[in-house]
Formats: structure tokens, C-alpha cells, sequence
């Protein structure tokens, strides 16, 4: 797995790298320190799987650089890490197509497990962003009710996975919670993106989560 690690602290960028490496799995191609030298890092090397982004930077911010990165470059995954837990960066971080958002309080081993999930293709967070995340969805798809376009076009099944999907939970967390195969939850993935002509699970998230606040403003 190759790497980007974008954040305006230096120390912060060392220590990441230094970390990373030492995964015999996982390369560090390089490192910047606003967004604007990340995009210009992505104009010149390729083969890049995977970019490790801070929030709040000069220049050009985290959430800026990754909707600019993912018009551009749309396979590459990006994971924000940060300090802050604003409900508003979250969002917009995962509406801009980033696929996790860890806090900088992780310990190392549980930061390396992510980006191993991530490069998978699954939606991955901090526990406390989880936490957070699930508070702001409220309760399941059904208990809240009247999401019209939800109920329509969706089974209960498929609603079960989108609720768990929106959670931040892996296929495999999701078949066992549903007592489901992963290719059963791979296959409900599959038909919900279809049916609401989405291209990813990130944006699946990010649609339900816009559904429950139409719901509720």
C-alpha cells in the first residue's frame, strides 16, 4: 500500500511516516503540508492507494484538497485525521467522497487496522466518530420513519444494512450483526447503490444521513 500524509505539523507528519513504515506491507511515497502540495504530490507520482489528510491546514484545507483530489482522481482513498470532532467536519469530510475520519488520539496499532480496512473499500472511523455518527443518524431507518424515498425504494433488509453501513460498520461487522454472509451484505450493497444511483458505499452514508436531516429541519 502506497501513502500520502498530508498535515501542517511537521512532527506530526515524521512520526505518522515513521510508523507506517514499519508495516512491511506499506509504503510512505511522501508527505506534505497543506492541501495544495498534496494535489500538486497527486499531478506527479502515481500509484498512489491511499491518503492520510488533516482537517485544518494553511493554503488549502483537508476538506477542500479531498473533494478536489476525489473530482480527479475518484479510486483514490483518502482518511481524514484529526483533532476535532465537529459534526460539520465529519459530514462534509465523508460528503466529499473521504472514506473514515480518525482521531489523532488513536493509538497506533488501531490506525494502521484502519487503513488495512480502508484499502478494502470499506467505510471506517474512530470509535468516538462512530459514536458521534450514530447519534446524529438517531435511531434505525424504520424507527424514524416517513424517509420516503428509503421506505420506497428499499427492503427491510437493505434498509438494516444502510442503517449499519451509516454507522461506519465493514461488510463482515454488518454480516454479523445481520447474521448474513458477506456476499449476502456485498449483494444488498450492490442493489442499494443501483437502485439509488449512488457510486459508493461512502455516498450511501452520506445520503441517509442527508434523508434523517431533511427529516428532522
Amino acid at each position: 500500500m502506497r501513502l500520502l500524509i498530508v498535515d501542517d505539523d511537521a512532527l506530526i507528519r515524521d512520526s505518522l511516516k515513521m510508523m507506517i513504515e514499519l508495516e512491511e506491507d506499506m509504503e510512505v511515497a511522501g508527505t506534505c503540508g497543506n492541501g495544495r502540495e498534496a494535489v500538486q504530490f497527486c499531478e506527479v507520482h502515481d500509484r498512489l492507494d491511499l491518503v492520510l489528510m488533516d482537517i485544518r491546514m494553511p493554503v488549502m484545507d483537508g476538506v477542500r484538497c479531498s473533494a478536489e483530489l476525489k473530482k480527479r482522481w475518484p479510486d483514490l482513498k483518502i482518511i481524514m485525521l484529526t483533532t476535532f470532532k465537529d459534526d460539520a467536519y465529519i459530514k462534509q469530510a465523508m460528503k466529499n467522497g473521504a472514506a473514515g475520519y480518525l482521531l489523532k488520539s488513536q493509538p497506533a496499532d488501531a490506525i494502521i487496522a484502519t487503513l488495512r480496512t480502508a484499502e478494502k473499500g470499506s467505510v471506517v472511523m474512530s470509535g468516538e466518530v462512530a459514536e458521534k455518527l450514530s447519534t446524529m443518524l438517531g435511531k434505525s431507518v424504520e424507527e424514524k420513519g416517513h424517509l420516503s424515498e428509503i421506505d420506497e425504494a428499499l427492503t427491510k433488509r437493505e434498509k438494516d444494512v444502510l442503517t449499519l453501513i451509516a454507522k461506519g460498520r465493514s461488510n463482515k461487522e454488518i454480516a454479523e450483526v445481520l447474521f448474513l454472509s458477506e456476499g449476502t451484505v456485498r449483494n444488498n450493497v450492490t442493489r442499494m447503490l443501483e437502485k439509488l444511483e449512488l457510486r459508493t458505499r461512502t455516498q450511501l452514508a452520506i445520503y441517509y444521513l442527508e434523508c434523517l436531516h431533511n427529516k428532522n429541519g
